[in-house]
């Protein structure tokens, strides 16, 4: 099968039947006012609403070396260790709990998720899935936390489904997540680390495309996207070699909600920034497949 690669020139003009697509994944509450939850919403990407906390009292470098040995004391040693209702509100995890009649899991991950952006926008389209924000710096994690806290004050009902945690998904992902305990999982914008020396600390490795394919279970998706060119054929390379996943086919592309999202390049600040400047950003797309049992 053949890849497909799109190439995203971020100019706000766009079909309106495109704005249209993605209505079936509203909730059952929405009524005859059709609001394309696609577009614009009350609470955006950049909102500081009135208690949301500011980013600039959050600011940590941009860079952090995911190889180096830090202290993760707050990792689970094992994915039953982990506590979602340390993140999420019980009363939440109930109702989730009564209506799919198990444990309510995470089932989504956005993997570097910066400032929370992408949890933001997904949190309506998805609102009976958990959703984890994991970042490796501290101020920032903290940040996504807050902002989740936030807005549910703000919004009551709403955004309840969304946090964030700090810990390092190069090493630990595994000690989060069972096998095929995930739907999809996110990799936007990571660090390109430029430097041929380090490109050891790119998030999409040989080595590590298999921890992703355990944690996704089988017809899972894997999101990457990036505004470098150099970063974005080095992901398809390595993805595209693996057997445990296959590249979305055009079809697949055009009816995953999370793609239209991507492509209209608002969901994360990343994006927004990239747009604004007028830029292009790479996105591939792949589907976790059938392979070795051990995975």
């Amino acid at each position: 099968m053949t890849t497909v690669t799109t190439k995203v020139l971020m100019t706000p003009s766009k079909r309106q039947d495109e704005g249209n697509r993605g209505h079936h994944h509203h909730r059952d509450n929405d009524d005859d006012d059709d609001v394309d939850l696609l577009g614009e919403i009350a609470v955006s990407a950049n909102n500081q609403g009135t208690s949301i906390p500011r980013k600039r009292d959050y600011r940590q470098r941009a860079h952090c070396n995911p190889l180096a040995n830090g202290r993760w004391e707050d990792t689970p040693t094992a994915p039953d260790a982990f506590r979602e209702d340390g993140h999420y509100e019980r009363t939440f995890l109930e109702e989730l709990k009564k209506d799919e009649g198990k444990e309510a899991k995470i089932t989504f991950a956005d993997i570097g998720c910066g400032f929370g952006g992408l949890l933001v926008r997904l949190s309506p389209l998805f609102p009976k899935e958990l959703i984890m924000g994991m970042e490796i710096r501290a101020q920032v994690s903290e940040y996504v936390r807050e902002r989740s806290l936030a807005l549910r004050k703000e919004h009551p009902g709403e955004y309840q489904n969304i946090s964030g945690l700090r810990t390092n998904s190069m090493k630990f992902l595994p000690n989060y997540f069972e096998k095929g305990q995930l739907k999809k999982i996110f990799f936007l914008f990571p660090d390109p680390h430029f430097k041929r020396s380090k490109r050891r600390r790119r998030i999409i490795q040989t080595a590590l495309i298999a921890e992703y394919a355990f944690c996704l279970r089988e017809g899972g998706i894997l999101y990457t996207q990036t505004d470098v060119k150099d970063v974005g054929d080095w992901m398809k390379e390595k993805l595209d070699m693996s057997p445990l996943f296959r590249p979305m086919t055009e079809g697949e592309l055009n009816e995953d909600v999370c793609v239209e999202l991507l492509r209209r390049g608002t969901p994360t600040e990343e994006g927004q920034k990239v747009k604004r400047n007028s830029g292009s950003t790479w996105l591939h797309c792949y589907v976790r497949v059938h392979g070795n049992p051990r995975y």
